[in-house]
């Protein structure tokens, strides 16, 4: 299956690049100061493995591997455009040049009430406030358009900056607990971390504290 991605030939003008390879209505095209939060394309597909191929980067997610190929960058831009994974799954971008940062993306409980942050950018875009400015923007568009109660996020209890973008993003502490990890073959204590709709109000109309 992950054959059958086939490249396009030239790279897109960053304007194409902006364009959704299909329509995705309730995962809008979202915009910050330096950023562009797109559908991840074929045209990806080289940036993502190599920046993925870093076991500083999947030893600190639950579901990436390590290695990390080529043909694992194309099942995964194959399943993110089929809808296959998350709820909505982004490329974070930079706005000026079209460059890929890294992906972030929501994921939903049966129940439809909650939905799961997750996020992870390439070593050389770590320090520079992208992680939060992606993030801050994937948590304001899943409160506007969709009626859930709750946002979650986890982290590595080791991962301080991840953590650091979670609390900047409002969410507080609710415990800790164990995940799989999948480039490690065993479990990675995690910390859990939620935001409510009230919260979020309350942080959007205090407006500095975002």
């Amino acid at each position: 299956m992950q054959s059958e991605m086939l490249r396009e030939g030239p790279s897109r003008s960053p304007e194409e690049r902006l364009r959704p390879q299909r329509s995705r209505t309730d995962c809008p095209i979202l915009l910050t100061p330096r950023l562009v939060l797109r559908a991840p394309l074929e045209d990806d597909i080289d940036a993502l493995a190599h920046l993925a191929n870093n076991a500083n980067i999947a030893t600190m997610v639950s579901r990436m591997p390590h290695p990390y190929t080529v043909a694992d960058a194309q099942d995964f831009v194959r399943r993110a455009t089929a809808g296959t994974i998350g709820k909505c799954v982004y490329a974070i971008t930079k706005a000026d040049d079209g460059a890929f940062l890294g992906c972030c993306g929501i994921e939903g409980d049966a129940m439809g009430t909650t939905v799961e942050l997750g996020y992870w950018l390439g070593e050389p875009h770590w320090n520079r406030g992208y992680a939060t400015e992606a993030a801050q923007a994937l948590t304001d568009m899943a409160f506007r358009t969709r009626d859930i109660s709750h946002m979650d996020a986890r982290c590595r209890v080791m991962n301080v900056a991840s953590r650091r973008v979670i609390q900047k993003c409002g969410f507080q502490f609710q415990g800790s607990g164990l995940v799989p990890s999948l480039a490690l073959g065993g479990s990675i204590a995690v910390e859990w971390y939620r935001l409510d709709r009230k919260t979020w109000m309350s942080l959007r109309s205090w407006g500095a504290g975002r």
